[in-house]
């Protein structure tokens, strides 16, 4: 329950600090902004921008590899919060961690759809795209993103989701271990205390689910509890 409560006071403290703290929003660039991305027109965008646009999508990805199985097992489904989140990033995504129970099992066969999160291929391709996209973000103007950061909303609000989704990760972690009986703390604690890296080499590194597992009681992962 307090979990629970944490993540609901997050989602409604993020919104009011959008709504009320943040920079002003500048509706006009914005939309400049994201038509120059959406069209490829990537010459007049800032690299770091761009990589920290495509960075929140990768997050998304990320969240999907591990979500869309718990959500097969939760009495709500991941996929309208996946939706929300492609327009939203976190504000989409929290509500889904604050309904969703504990679980540790899945139960059914994987389709193609989730045979693909599962499969290694989908985290090692994730990796080699976030590495192209720091690279690129080093040869970009920092001052000119920092000024941004500082003015804008947009960009102050997108750079903040990135870091909660860092935060927010080991939510969902303990779960998705027990799932595949992985249970190992320096695993755990390395991916939830390494930013972005940790998670994308748990997906290139966790073992596949099986299908068909028998049902259990779901319980809440506990690094005390795993050997």
């Amino acid at each position: 329950m307090n979990r629970k409560i944490a993540l609901w006071l997050l989602w409604v403290g993020f919104i009011a600090y959008l709504l009320f703290l943040a920079p002003p929003l500048h509706l006009e660039e914005t939309l400049e902004l994201l038509k120059n991305i959406f069209t490829l027109n990537w010459v007049n965008v800032n690299p770091v921008i761009l990589s920290l646009f495509s960075l929140v999508g990768i997050w998304l990805l990320i969240y999907s590899g591990v979500l869309f199985f718990d959500g097969r097992m939760q009495w709500i489904p991941f996929y309208p919060f996946a939706i929300a989140s492609i327009a939203s990033g976190t504000l989409g995504l929290i509500p889904y961690l604050a309904l969703r129970e504990p679980n540790q099992q899945f139960s059914g066969r994987k389709d193609a759809f989730l045979q693909l999160l599962d499969s290694r291929f989908f985290g090692i391709a994730l990796s080699l795209s976030t590495l192209g996209l720091l690279i690129y973000a080093f040869l970009g103007d920092w001052v000119g993103f920092w000024q941004q950061f500082q003015s804008d909303r947009f960009i102050n609000g997108m750079s903040l989701a990135f870091c909660l989704f860092c935060l927010l990760f080991p939510t969902v972690l303990g779960d998705d271990m027990a799932r595949r009986r992985w249970n190992n703390p320096q695993v755990f604690w390395v991916t939830a205390l390494v930013p972005l890296f940790g998670p994308l080499v748990y997906l290139c590194l966790r073992p596949p689910i099986q299908e068909n597992v028998a049902q259990q009681t779901p319980t809440s992962f506990s690094s005390s509890r795993v050997r």
